[in-house]
């Protein structure tokens, strides 16, 4: 019997917990893109990471601002590959359809929790919820988030959106600082 599929939130925070700035932004994000000869844990642990999924979850907000510079990416080499070619889905009440270049589209979902349910129910790789606080927020709440993934980055920004807004218990997993300043808290949900 295999293990059963875990959802993963991956976020880039700063400091002091702030994973979009005011106006949306991500300009604290450090330590990509890496090159094909860059050998470094960091990216070791990155790749690491995206070939332990094969499923990516987002929200129609970061499927937007997503959609015109991944698929695109070259400079990402293999990490962008793995990313693009990733089975995707987007949570969605607008979008009638999620184009993704010249990759697969992503599928639209209108309702993510069931989605979320019935990914973990068939077998394959953990799936990886990218970004998307709204999407993270309502999963969490329905009990479906089993690890949360923050890169923090060296950067404080006061204000701005934060990943949290509310109590919620972790248990930690690993914590581990790169050469590029940022650090990976891995956390359990505990529910």
């Amino acid at each position: 019997m295999t293990d059963k599929r875990k959802l993963i939130v991956q976020q880039w925070v700063t400091v002091d917990n702030v994973a979009a700035e005011e106006d949306g932004g991500l300009s604290f994000v450090s330590g990509e893109p890496f090159s094909e000869t860059d050998t470094s844990p960091f990216k070791a642990d990155l790749m690491g990471f995206i070939g332990s999924v094969d499923t990516m979850i987002l929200g129609a907000n970061t499927y937007h601002q997503a959609k015109g510079y991944w698929p695109h990416a070259d400079e990402q080499g293999e990490y962008g590959e793995k990313l693009n070619n990733l089975t995707k889905f987007v949570a969605s009440t607008t979008l009638d359809d999620a184009p993704w270049g010249d990759f697969p589209a992503a599928t639209v979902t209108r309702d993510p929790a069931a989605t979320v349910r019935e990914l973990k129910e068939k077998s394959g790789k953990d799936i990886w919820l990218w970004g998307s606080l709204t999407l993270m927020r309502s999963l969490l709440d329905a009990g479906l988030v089993d690890e949360i993934r923050m890169l923090v980055c060296p950067a404080s920004r006061g204000r701005g959106t934060r990943v949290f807004e509310d109590r919620r218990d972790l248990s930690l997993l690993e914590a581990t600082a790169f050469r590029n300043g940022v650090g990976l808290l891995r956390y359990e949900i505990k529910n």
